[in-house]
């Protein structure tokens, strides 16, 4: 080979690994989150007991009552069901904080639950302690009780009960913020990265959640349902604040982004937020909430459910009668990974880092021991190194020719694809479109349970 074109190739090697490296990839902890699949949100505050979802401020802490909180219960519920993390709404809109802050008396410590002694996010946070799950919390920048809401004091008392929130609650691992402002707030920004500043000072294993990230963004809707196209990947310009970025670029993302900023996909289980008791025949059936884990999870997010205690303190009956349902359903559906010990052994240990190498428009084919019907089938990318499947095809071998099963695009972290009842024993994915080689990490072939 002449000097000239050697150089020419390792200039185009050196290109190729340039761009490989400038790729998007998730940080630790980001990818750590993603693991988790299931988290909760407890939304709770004086909205349970006066019927509203969004409290004006003039709420006396008095009305705060639940004479049978008991937080142990609840964590336990969603420990049983699947839930990975628990976060709990620390200060809504209305700023009543249920942890007696130094910063105003109105609180906890002001209302008659456990004789103004109690501290409602320590409960939650001790529970989740105990039963292994981990432990979030949201404090709304809008305050509508707070004096100084509106004028730059502010920022600097949000500040301060940001950090009595980091510091004397053990290891959080998510802070969730939003943009959500009142008019009279028109001329005052928050000081978002000098709460992020906050936070990485602090609880530097934390990902925090707003619109933009800067670890989790949000989907773009409050229905539970992510893209069927699904970057992880976005861009984030000056002007793009909380609540100022757009829904339907959120619920797709990008795949140009330059970002890492995973999506979180937030949805009640009820029509509102927060308990009403008219509300309690119009609660997500299991069967619903196994949809919302298909077009979530299945999506190449995170499914964050609210589940909102009632005025006693609690979890409604019907409410943690449809979780274990819907626990139920998705446990007998994927209890048995059919491809397992048939397929290739790096698709089905269940470990990421572990993966086959597909290139564009080459078929990779999974010969089964013998043949097996499914309906549901799950794929991984091993995103620690990126997400770059953009078009791909799943068949079947139906003894003379192969069938089409599902023509997809993003994978991701995790898509589920259902599909009609098949019998085979050859299974072949292909990748049409891809922005590099994808890390296929794993593939998983299962029935349905009954119930679905």
């Amino acid at each position: 080979m002449n000097r000239q074109l050697y150089m020419i190739l390792l200039l185009f090697v050196i290109g190729i690994s340039a761009r490989a490296q400038d790729a998007p990839v998730p940080s630790e902890i980001q990818l750590k989150w993603q693991k988790l699949e299931t988290t909760a949100f407890i939304h709770f505050t004086v909205n349970t007991f006066t019927g509203k979802e969004w409290g004006d401020g003039t709420e006396s802490p008095e009305i705060f009552n639940p004479v049978n909180f008991d937080a142990r219960e609840m964590i336990k519920v969603l420990k049983e069901t699947g839930f990975k993390m628990a976060i709990i709404t620390a200060k809504h809109h209305d700023g009543f904080c249920l942890w007696p802050t130094a910063y105003t008396d109105h609180s906890v410590k002001s209302s008659p639950w456990r004789n103004g002694k109690g501290d409602m996010v320590k409960e939650i946070e001790q529970a989740c302690r105990e039963y292994g799950i981990q432990f979030g919390f949201y404090l709304s920048p809008w305050d509508q009780n707070h004096p100084s809401y509106g004028t730059p004091a502010y920022n600097a008392f949000y500040k301060n009960q940001l950090r009595e929130l980091l510091t004397n609650y053990g290891e959080i691992a998510e802070v969730w913020f939003d943009g959500a402002k009142d008019k009279k707030a028109i001329d005052m920004e928050y000081d978002f990265a000098g709460y992020w500043d906050l936070v990485r000072e602090l609880q530097p294993h934390a990902v925090m959640f707003s619109d933009v990230g800067p670890d989790v963004r949000w989907v773009g809707n409050e229905k539970g349902i992510a893209g069927e196209t699904m970057w992880s990947t976005i861009d984030v310009k000056p002007e793009n604040a909380p609540g100022k970025m757009s829904p339907e670029y959120l619920n797709v993302g990008d795949p140009n982004g330059k970002l890492w900023i995973p999506a979180e996909t937030d949805v009640s289980i009820r029509p509102g937020w927060f308990y009403h008791q008219e509300e309690d025949d119009r609660v997500r059936s299991a069967q619903n909430l196994v949809d919302l884990y298909y077009t979530s999870v299945g999506r190449n997010s995170v499914l964050l459910l609210n589940i909102p205690p009632n005025k006693q303190g609690v979890f409604a009956d019907q409410d943690v009668a449809n979780l274990y349902e819907y626990r139920s359903i998705l446990d007998e559906t994927f209890r048995k990974n059919m491809a397992k010990a048939d397929a290739d052994q790096s698709l089905t240990d269940g470990a990421l880092e572990s993966y086959i190498t597909l290139h564009a428009d080459r078929p990779f084919e999974v010969r089964l021991k013998e043949k097996v019907s499914f309906d549901r089938i799950a794929l991984q990318e091993n995103i620690a190194e990126g997400q770059k499947c953009e078009e791909a095809l799943v068949e079947y071998w139906n003894g003379n020719a192969w069938t089409i099963l599902s023509e997809l695009t993003t994978i991701g972290y995790k898509r589920l694809l259902r599909v009609p009842l098949t019998t085979s024993d050859k299974i072949r994915i292909t990748v049409k479109r891809s922005k590099s080689p994808v890390q296929l990490a794993e593939l998983g072939l299962y029935k349905a349970s009954a119930r679905e």
